[in-house]
């Protein structure tokens, strides 16, 4: 039987796991929290529970002679370090900002500063100091007729999406111009509709939206899928 055993050592300021032999006297292990929790030795207080969340003391080890197997630690109990005297030790103070002096700066203290991020984006023309951009480029026409066959890429070697042109124009999911689908397989993601707002009507799983760039129009027949005997 190992007499390595692993513990999660808590204190003010720290929190981590780590191993410690059972053979360990209370007084040497002491001598190793202080190094993991900062708290000296001497204002050390500790005590096992079953889990950090756990109030319930399962035993105090407050005698230093005595080793750590004697008090029947189990692996990832939770070993408390309480400093009985914070006033001497810096436990608490690491993590407590309240005694931080704040830096404040007025708006327009923050604005006169010429190494600021303001500044920076005042001289850069970038975010809202960034000139008024040009007209945005017209949507591309495309004449995709409302129950054209079609055929929709794909990125699976040998698999073709085929379906029928259901809708073209402008959508509420998203800017941009968009293709309705309804495909001749249940290889898509809805029946037509995107968040409540119906474009088209089709089977559940056989609509589809795509870009424009992503659909060819044309002579496109519905594919018949032969299976073989083996696969029936």
């Amino acid at each position: 039987m190992s007499s390595i055993i692993k513990l999660f050592v808590v204190s003010a300021d720290t929190r981590s796991e780590r191993r410690f032999d059972l053979h360990t006297t209370i007084e040497q292990l002491k001598a190793k929290l202080e190094l993991i929790t900062g708290v000296p030795v001497q204002n050390q207080k500790l005590s096992l529970h079953n889990s950090e969340d756990d109030p319930q003391i399962v035993a105090q080890l407050d005698d230093g002679i005595k080793q750590l197997g004697y008090y029947n630690v189990r692996d990832f109990q939770t070993l408390k370090v309480a400093d009985t005297n914070p006033s001497t030790s810096f436990t608490g103070q690491l993590s407590d900002v309240s005694q931080v002096e704040k830096f404040e700066l007025s708006d327009d203290a923050y604005a006169q500063r010429t190494d600021s991020v303001l500044a920076y984006k005042q001289r850069h023309k970038v975010g809202r100091f960034a000139p008024p951009s040009a007209e945005p480029a017209p949507e591309p026409t495309v004449n995709f007729p409302i129950g054209s066959r079609c055929e929709v890429e794909s990125t699976e070697p040998g698999l073709h999406k085929r379906g029928t042109v259901q809708f073209v124009g402008q959508t509420k999911f998203s800017t941009g111009l968009w293709v309705g689908v309804e495909f001749d397989e249940p290889m898509g993601k809805n029946d037509g509709s995107v968040q409540g707002v119906q474009y088209f009507t089709c089977r559940p799983n056989y609509g589809v939206f795509v870009r424009p760039s992503k659909v060819t129009v044309g002579d496109f027949p519905v594919e018949e899928i032969d299976f073989d005997d083996e696969e029936i």
